[in-house]
């Protein structure tokens, strides 16, 4: 069993993906005595690169792919040796033999895309003033991450526009959605980034999906989605290496399995012979579901997730049915598959009624095209690439009476409508491994349950969260339970006065950002 060297400490973090390593690195630079208890046996949590396939080398984003949260802040503030690779190509999304592949620095291009899809340039002028209007929030909102809690009259002061407010932040996103474009494809491809993780549709009077939305189009106050150069797990070894270097104390396979406080100390318990530890302050890198489990409250309702991910190696990337795309470009950006506005409310519908969706939505994009660096150089050689396939509405309930079975279902469905819009099987490109297997792997979200300790599979912990100060739950904001009632300046705190969340359930948590984990560490700190 693993040994801590001291008995008491500044602070003890528990869990030890990318925002417990945030808020030990911070904390640690800032002299304090700090120990990190993860229950793996290594750090990175969801945000890690493994050899996915048995005697291929190839380093794998397995479980969090992309970033767009992270602020340039938290990178140079640390010292990591970190970096992103922006993506020119934003989207393809193919319809039959056609398709829209969005050039993220080629507009009189990507206008060409709309007028062949859509027979005029209608929705690609709607295009251009949308994402006008999402680029000035995400300015505006994108900075006061890492600062204090903003209330929600001074975010909306802040942002300055009314009618984006209203858009976004007080209507249901489909009324938005539905004003600005015509064409159902381009509403399905801007809807999609509301439905990531989260389990909700156009018109969910609960926002949901405003909220979900918003996260995905603020990052960095571009929007963009940028691959991590070397994989998720060069994040996050990069902060494990941060973390150490301030004096920090990192001990690996210790799952914590209590905490008791008096608001002044608190007395962590981990391992199986229930090892105690002392701190002044303690940072949970875990949802709030695990954190009341953690100090004997009654827990909130357990989180659903509601996504397939598949991770894949290919020999080669498919033909496309669309020769007027390279495929190359195709896959460089996010590839939406069975993703209209119709199709994705018809998965959703029947998804929320207990069945398998017909037409599992999803999304791929490839890794490799970006940064080949996650393979070795004989496969590159060889042609090979990654994709990386993210699917929607595929909430925790489909598959609680038979894992595996409702697994290989939608896998098997959701492989039929990528090959739907390819000139050749999927299949056929899969690479195989060193027994001969294909290359390739599917996690429901009880996987990630399992795998990575995410109740319910949900990417999130929970439903995110206004990035602004709530006075309760009543206009749509998180559920107030004993363990979040009272979040606190920096959003952070739990209802225990030395008791702090610093994983993605704290409020501007979700995704590869290491908000919650600054934002943790920036309460300790103003307190000592």
């Amino acid at each position: 069993m693993p040994t801590t060297d001291h008995t008491s400490y500044d602070a003890v973090i528990v869990g030890g993906g990318h925002n417990g390593l945030v808020a030990a690195a911070y904390l640690a630079r800032a002299g304090r005595r700090v120990l990190l208890l993860e229950r793996l046996p290594a750090t990175g949590g969801a945000a890690v690169s493994s050899r996915a396939f048995a005697g291929v080398d190839a380093r794998l984003s397995r479980y969090s792919y992309l970033v767009s949260l992270l602020p340039r802040k938290i990178v140079d503030d640390l010292g990591l040796r970190f970096a992103v690779r922006r993506r020119r190509i934003s989207s393809y999304t193919p319809r039959g033999d056609t398709g829209l592949l969005v050039d993220a620095e080629d507009a009189g291009r990507t206008r060409e895309q709309f007028v062949r899809l859509t027979g005029s340039d209608r929705d690609f002028a709607a295009w251009q003033r949308f994402y006008a209007m999402t680029r000035k929030v995400a300015e505006a909102v994108f900075p006061t991450l890492t600062g204090p809690l903003p209330t929600r009259a001074e975010l909306e002061r802040r942002i300055g526009d009314p009618a984006a407010w209203e858009a976004l932040f007080e209507r249901p996103l489909g009324e938005a959605v539905e004003a600005a474009f015509a064409d159902d494809l381009v509403r399905g491809v801007v809807l999609t980034d509301a439905l990531i993780g989260t389990f909700s549709h156009a018109h969910d009077p609960s926002l949901r999906q405003n909220r979900c939305f918003l996260y995905h189009v603020i990052g960095g106050g571009t929007g963009d989605w940028d691959v991590p150069i070397g994989g998720m797990g060069a994040f996050t070894d990069a902060l494990a290496d941060a973390a150490r270097a301030a004096g920090a104390e990192i001990v690996t396979g210790a799952e914590v399995t209590s905490i008791a406080t008096d608001g002044v100390r608190a007395e962590v318990v981990y391992g199986e012979d229930g090892r105690t530890v002392d701190a002044r302050h303690v940072l949970v890198n875990a949802s709030p579901y695990t954190l009341a489990g953690l100090l004997g409250q009654e827990p909130p309702p357990r989180p659903e997730g509601a996504q397939l991910k598949v991770n894949m190696l290919l020999r080669r990337l498919p033909r496309l049915r669309d020769t007027s795309v390279d495929p190359r470009e195709a896959f460089a950006g996010t590839f939406h598959i069975a993703e209209s506005y119709r199709q994705l409310q018809t998965a959703y519908e029947q998804a929320a009624a207990g069945r398998l969706p017909d037409a599992p939505p999803s999304e791929i994009y490839c890794h490799s095209l970006t940064d080949p660096s996650i393979l070795s150089p004989e496969l590159a050689a060889q042609g090979m690439h990654t994709l990386t396939l993210f699917g929607l509405h595929a909430p925790t309930r489909l598959f609680e009476a038979d894992p595996a079975g409702a697994k290989d279902a939608l896998l098997r469905a959701t492989l039929a409508q990528l090959d739907e819009v390819l000139a050749e099987p999927i299949a056929d490109c899969l690479a195989l491994d060193a027994d001969g297997r294909p290359c390739l792997e599917a996690k429901s979200p009880l996987d990630l349950e399992h795998e990575v300790g995410l109740p319910g599979g949900h990417i999130f912990h929970r439903d995110l969260s206004w990035p602004y100060a709530e006075q309760d739950a009543a206009d749509g904001g998180p559920a107030v339970d004993d363990v979040t009632s009272a979040t606190g300046r920096w959003g952070v705190g739990t209802g225990c006065a030395n008791v702090y969340l610093c994983g993605a359930g704290a409020v501007r948590g979700g995704g590869v950002s290491g908000v919650p984990g600054h934002n943790a560490a920036m309460a300790v700190l103003e307190k000592v």
